[in-house]
């Protein structure tokens, strides 16, 4: 079975290197997860993709890719759509997520017991490290996603995510977002969707040097929450719409939705 960890970047020049050379140890001490790294960098301008670029021509498990235009979401998506991998995964550059939570959320993909996973800083066994002004973003914002959406996932923003290419290749052409809200469309589609999720308790250790700007991702982020449940609004309202004109004709001409389980 074929593992891809994508680890996507902009602007990263003093921390890729530190990153690959962290997961080439990592993973040649575990040959049997047959996983490969893609660094898909998004819009650099720095020496972020030549660094990446001298990693691969030196290692075989390391693959190197240049996206012109800048988003994770857009890295990610762009990255996943084209992977032949069983298994697709990210996370993110500095590696605040500790590494041995990889394997065993591999593994229940692998098994076929779940459809996508994520890491979660908040759920019981979880240890995080991090300022107390990120410690209540995130509590609220998860908040908000579990009360607008009703959604049963604890984290949305975990930067650790792993998802089988069948479901990868059915829910990212449903998936809007080219930025940082990605990851919340995502979950929140997928489970909307009737696709099993595997949430994870996980290590995290905040990265003090971030390229996230917070206020402008919150504010991204409430964006798109709104637009997102526009979206659901909408097809929710075709459905009673399209149940409602097909009493009196065949089932097999009722409007397919977008959102419909599995």
């Amino acid at each position: 079975m074929k593992i891809e960890l994508v680890i996507p970047t902009f602007n990263e020049e003093k921390k890729i290197g530190r990153c690959l050379e962290t997961l080439v140890g990592f993973f040649s001490a575990r040959n049997h997860l047959n996983c490969h790294v893609m660094v898909a960098d998004n819009g650099s301008t720095d020496g972020t993709y030549e660094i990446a670029a001298d990693w691969s021509s030196r290692h075989s498990l390391i693959h190197a890719v240049r996206i012109s235009a800048k988003g994770r979401g857009r890295a990610l998506k762009a990255a996943w759509s084209e992977s032949t991998a069983d298994i697709l995964s990210y996370m993110d550059v500095d590696l605040s997520t500790g590494l041995d939570a990889f394997p065993i959320v591999v593994l229940a993909l692998a098994q076929g017991d779940y459809d996508l996973a994520t890491g979660s800083r908040l759920l019981p066994g979880a240890r995080t490290e991090r300022c107390l002004k990120r410690e209540c973003l995130s509590r609220g914002y998860n908040a908000l996603v579990k009360f607008v959406f009703n959604t049963r996932f604890s984290d949305a923003q975990c930067g650790f995510k792993a998802i089988t290419r069948r479901a990868a290749h059915e829910l990212l052409p449903l998936v809007e977002d080219t930025q940082w809200f990605f990851d919340t469309e995502l979950m929140v589609i997928a489970e909307k969707r009737g696709y099993r999720l595997f949430d994870y308790p996980v290590q995290w250790i905040e990265n003090r040097d971030t390229r996230v700007r917070i206020w402008r991702t919150v504010f991204d982020d409430l964006m798109g929450v709104l637009r997102l449940r526009r979206n659901l609004r909408g097809v929710n309202n075709r459905q009673r719409s399209g149940k409602d004109q097909s009493e009196n004709r065949p089932a097999s001409l009722t409007p397919p939705s977008l959102y419909h389980d599995t």
